[in-house]
């Protein structure tokens, strides 16, 4: 074993979990990020980047995912930390079901928060100045990258190792922090934002630990960020806002009608949530106990 090999091995699973998980999530995100910024410098009319990212995705999958490629003693490491395990067709329901709950009380907890705090408005290009087809096939193709990358990155490569060391708390905590603070490259993005990112990673990262499969979460993550962006062109509404208008702070006008319902709903929704990934929890337990009979 060589002196770096030796050094590598020394370091605590945690952080040998965050540097992976995040040179993964590099390696997916930076080259649509350049392309993208690119294509809307030159020959905007047409989404070129699409199909080029489309390529470089397709080999991404096949490295970090399926574990293809060089060197082939990693692959099956690769292949395993990826967790993009096949799920039963009757698992789908439920995983989908609860994670799409978790993602509405993330939005009931925003427009608590909105009620608190003052949240920072999304900045994003000017979509005006580009043809449709060519916003549409870029929404598209971002929703894809943050879906597949993400999910990969951070709830396989970054968040099975320490789930297996720590468990699932601690393990979704550092995940999620990471998240959050990876999306600190965005100008509006800042700490008022992190609960946010926490809640959202929550949501992913029990789905991941639950199922342990990132399918779901990236059905999810990509839809979710699809919608997101399409509701933002179209109503100006950020991703983190409940409502596309800046509501008053209850510190202002004191906590009215629409704010304590606002928390009801988020109490009803965190609720069956809750009931929601119990079932799943229940379900992927007792099929894995079939499966192992």
């Amino acid at each position: 074993m060589t002196f770096v090999a030796r050094l590598w091995l020394r370091l605590p699973i945690v952080a040998r979990a965050v540097l992976i998980g995040v040179a993964v999530a590099a390696i997916g995100t930076l080259p649509w990020a350049a392309l993208v910024s690119a294509n809307t410098r030159h020959l905007s009319m047409v989404p070129w980047a699409v199909p080029l990212m489309a390529i470089l995705l397709w080999l991404y999958w096949r490295y970090f995912v399926h574990g293809k490629g060089w060197p082939q003693s990693t692959g099956e490491a690769r292949r395993r930390n990826a967790r993009a395990n096949a799920m039963p067709p009757e698992a789908w329901g439920p995983a989908l079901l609860a994670g799409m709950l978790g993602l509405g009380g993330v939005l009931l907890l925003q427009g608590v928060l909105s009620r608190l705090v003052t949240l920072p408005q999304q900045r994003d290009l000017d979509v005006s100045r580009y043809p449709t087809v060519t916003v549409l096939m870029w929404v598209v193709m971002s929703a894809v990258v943050a879906g597949i990358v993400e999910e990969t990155s951070f709830r396989g490569y970054l968040q099975r190792p320490i789930e297996r060391r720590h468990g699932p708390v601690i393990a979704i905590l550092i995940t999620g922090s990471l998240f959050g603070f990876a999306h600190f490259g965005h100008p509006e993005v800042g700490v008022v934002l992190l609960p946010f990112y926490l809640a959202v990673a929550a949501v992913y990262g029990a789905l991941a630990y639950f199922t342990d499969s990132t399918l779901p979460g990236m059905v999810l993550h990509a839809g979710g960020n699809m919608f997101s962006a399409l509701d933002f062109f179209t109503r100006g509404r950020s991703e983190w806002q409940l409502s596309p208008e800046p509501q008053p702070l209850i510190w202002e006008t004191g906590p009215d009608l629409a704010f304590w319902a606002n928390v009801t709903a988020l109490l009803i929704v965190a609720g069956l949530t809750v009931l929601a990934f119990s079932a799943l929890a229940r379900d992927t337990r007792n099929a894995r106990a079939s499966s192992a009979a």
